[in-house]
């Protein structure tokens, strides 16, 4: 064993740096009616087929097929499914009878490319402990394949094809990967994967009106100021009556006056600024409403306000300049979305768009609302002042009439009358205020909702348009995916300047790599931002390991690391699974120390209600390649040469066709 070049990834898996997002799309491209047809089960076995999920398509195409779907082109895929990440010593006895009853049927289907494809599967089937020399028709017959058919194979076929048979088409597999390996505009794309589904719009509604019990108390009040009046002007009438017609027209013309200017001075002065004030109800010390949702919202808020600071600001200038609206901002979004396992990443196109707004808001002069006070109103708040001077002298002079008639005896019934006047004056005029402000209020505050809502709207359908539209389909992510693998393996034979003759088998696990982004749809395997590949070459000296990290949005790799070791060091494998459903891989050498690889992560929480644990953790391994590699792996440490010796592609039993 070369114990220099020993790969220790474990406190890679281990380290500190977690998980940055996670997503499950709510796509229902995996979803099967139970009342689905056979054809309909088809089409869904060959999504899971095409996009990596072999097991599934295993058993939707099986199923669909046992409910009399059955001809060239399904049984094709169904070849191929039972064949995708596995190698030919990884079929099971019953399976390799389906293998060998399904080739007797090939005679019995329509002629035809779907036809022709199936054969050649099963005549390479044949070959794969041929002499190289005796398979140049068959090679030649799959090259005459139509691309789609002859694509299939070799994608699903990859671990059954070796030796001679897969030298001579591995230069076309390399030079396919290299052509698809940025289609489809990759690196401007894998981004939008990981992004999580936007939330909806929301907008805090309008606070409930409080007119109704102002507008009640505005009557009692009222009826006691009319009251109070009507006796001071009879008495005033009594003593004077052309005085006191007098003082009543220019009380009355005072009081209306002073009513009309000081409702537009006071409404005025009591419309909130929206950016700055909205209307947060039941708001508590902003200390204490500081949980780890509004932490992260506030820091949201904080970078996308800093990354679109007007022109003219620096983010650290634009942040202390907008530090009012951005905190009024967080507060109500933190309101409006603190619920349980709503992530802030599913907010945070709506607080691009608010920062976006605020923004655009400072440019047009708005940001902080009209100026609270004006010309108008510095001469509403004069008009009402002065009315209501005059309004005082005249009640005060209807007293001096009143009582000037009235004698001793009638001063004092006056004076009630006009104190009586002042209370319920005051607090009439106040309760109409408020109810008349509450109604202003309600109006505007409707207003505004169905405004913010709606601007809110237009962007988050923009948002989600715009991720349809960018984000891959589940076949791109897998196409890219095994294009990489591709690749790392003919890097990995040219470094050992190894030929597919020289191997006896090999495995790829692929495992995530921390930190990372990672998503995935509905029913189907997590895909990642960062992946770590681990490829084994099996030869007759031993096994050579290579594992690299590699970054899946534009493919670079890095962190490479090689160790090569006998059959014998590789002592035992273990796999340990957590109570949450995550899975390590424990190799064991007997001169080194054992390495433990994170083969999948926990992902009980982020299952739907409609998922199985089981079946979604099957899925999962199913695409790394957990099963083969472990499968592997484990023979050799148990018998080491022995396991070797009884699956050399040279020693295989011969799978004789039918056709």
């Amino acid at each position: 064993m070369n114990g220099s070049n020993v790969t220790h990834n474990s406190a890679a898996y281990d380290s500190t740096v977690g998980i940055q997002a996670e997503t499950v799309h709510n796509s229902n491209v995996y979803f099967v009616h139970p009342d689905a047809s056979p054809q309909e089960k088809y089409r869904v076995g060959i999504r899971f087929l095409e996009d990596g999920i072999s097991s599934r398509a295993r058993e939707m195409i099986t199923d669909s097929i046992a409910h009399g779907n059955d001809n060239a082109e399904v049984r094709f895929h169904w070849v191929l499914a039972m064949l995708s990440t596995r190698a030919y010593h990884d079929l099971n006895a019953e399976e390799i009878q389906q293998l060998h009853r399904a080739s007797r049927l090939v005679r019995n289907y329509a002629e035809g490319e779907w036809k022709d494809a199936l054969r050649i599967t099963f005549e390479l089937l044949a070959m794969l402990s041929t002499a190289d020399g005796d398979t140049g028709l068959v090679l030649k017959r799959l090259r005459a394949l139509p691309a789609r058919q002859r694509e299939g194979i070799l994608r699903h076929l990859d671990l059954v094809l070796t030796g001679g048979l897969k030298d001579s088409l591995w230069a076309e597999n390399r030079e396919r990967a290299e052509t698809d390996r940025f289609g489809n505009d990759r690196v401007h794309r894998i981004w939008a994967y990981f992004e999580p589904d936007p939330i909806g719009p929301r907008a805090l509604p309008p606070r409930p009106s409080t007119a109704a019990v102002a507008q009640a108390a505005f009557r009692v009040r009222a009826a006691m100021f009319v009251i109070g009046g009507a006796c001071l002007w009879i008495t005033a009438l009594v003593s004077d009556p052309a005085e006191a017609v007098i003082e009543l027209l220019m009380a009355l013309g005072a009081g209306l006056t002073a009513t009309h200017f000081g409702r537009r001075w006071c409404f005025r002065d009591h419309r909130p600024n929206v950016m700055t004030e909205p209307h947060i109800p039941h708001m508590r010390d902003p200390a204490s409403t500081r949980d780890g949702f509004t932490e992260r919202v506030r820091h949201s808020f904080d970078h996308y306000f800093a990354i679109r600071a007007p022109h003219g600001f620096g983010p650290d200038e634009w942040l202390g300049y907008s530090i009012h609206v951005r905190n009024s901002l967080a507060t109500e979004i933190a309101l409006l979305y603190r619920e349980s396992r709503i992530s802030v990443e599913r907010v945070n196109w709506l607080i691009r768009y608010l920062a976006e707004d605020a923004r655009n808001r400072h440019n047009s002069g708005t940001l902080f609302g009209p100026r609270r006070q004006n010309r108008n109103a510095v001469m509403a708040k004069a008009l009402s002042v002065f009315a209501l001077g005059i309004l005082g002298i005249t009640v005060l002079s209807v007293l001096g009439t009143a009582a000037s008639g009235g004698g001793a005896s009638g001063i004092p019934l006056a004076v009630l009358a006009v104190v009586g006047m002042a209370w319920s004056g005051y607090t009439a005029t106040s309760s109409w205020l408020v109810a008349r402000r509450e109604e202003n209020r309600l109006v505007r505050e409707t207003q505004e909702y169905h405004e913010r809502l709606s601007t809110r709207q237009i962007a988050y359908e923009n948002w989600k348009s715009f991720l349809d539209t960018t984000r891959p389909s589940e076949q791109e992510m897998e196409n890219w995916l095994t294009c990489d693998k591709t690749l790392f393996i003919d890097e990995a034979l040219r470094h050992y300047q190894l030929t597919w003759r020289d191997l006896i088998t090999h495995t790829i696990l692929v495992t995530p790599a921390r930190p990372y982004k990672r998503g995935r749809a509905k029913r189907g395997p997590w895909r990642y931002s960062r992946y770590s590949f681990r490829l084994f070459l099996v030869t007759q000296d031993g096994v050579r390991e290579i594992s690299s990290e590699t970054d899946f949005t534009d493919a670079k790799r890095g962190n490479e690391q090689r160790s090569n070791y006998r059959f014998e060091a590789l002592s035992s494998v273990q796999v340990t699974e957590s109570t949450h459903a995550s899975y390590e891989l424990e190799l064991i050498l007997t001169n080194g120390p054992a390495r433990n690889i994170r083969v999948k992560d926990a992902d009980a929480h982020q299952l739907a209600p409609d998922e199985n644990a089981q079946e979604v953790a099957e899925i999962n391994l199913n695409a790394a390649g957990f099963i083969h590699t472990f499968r592997l792996l484990e023979g050799i440490a148990a018998d080491g040469k022995g396991w070797i010796e009884r699956n050399n592609p040279n020693n295989l039993p011969s799978f004789d066709t039918a056709d």
